[in-house]
C-alpha cells in the first residue's frame, strides 16, 4: 500500500529506485531491491486490465508511472 501511495505522489514523473528503497524500506541492498521488483510486478499485473495506467522501468534510473486522475 505504501508503494502505491508513493507511486501515486509523484504521477507523471521519473521516481529513482535508490529514493523508492530510502523512503519505503529504509536500506539499500539487493534482497530489499529484489523486493521492490515484486512488489512493482504485482501492482503491473493488478492494473493490466486498465490501459491508461503505466508503471515503466527505466532502466538504470527507476520507474515513471502515468495514473489518469
Amino acid at each position: 500500500m505504501q508503494l502505491l501511495l508513493y507511486l501515486l505522489r509523484y504521477n507523471h514523473k521519473t521516481i529513482k529506485r535508490d529514493d523508492i528503497l530510502d523512503s519505503l524500506w529504509e536500506i539499500n541492498d539487493y534482497f530489499t531491491g529484489r523486493s521492490l521488483d515484486v512488489f512493482i510486478s504485482r501492482l503491473r499485473k493488478y492494473f493490466q486490465h486498465d490501459p491508461e495506467i503505466k508503471i515503466q522501468s527505466l532502466r538504470g534510473i527507476g520507474f515513471e508511472v502515468d495514473f489518469p486522475m
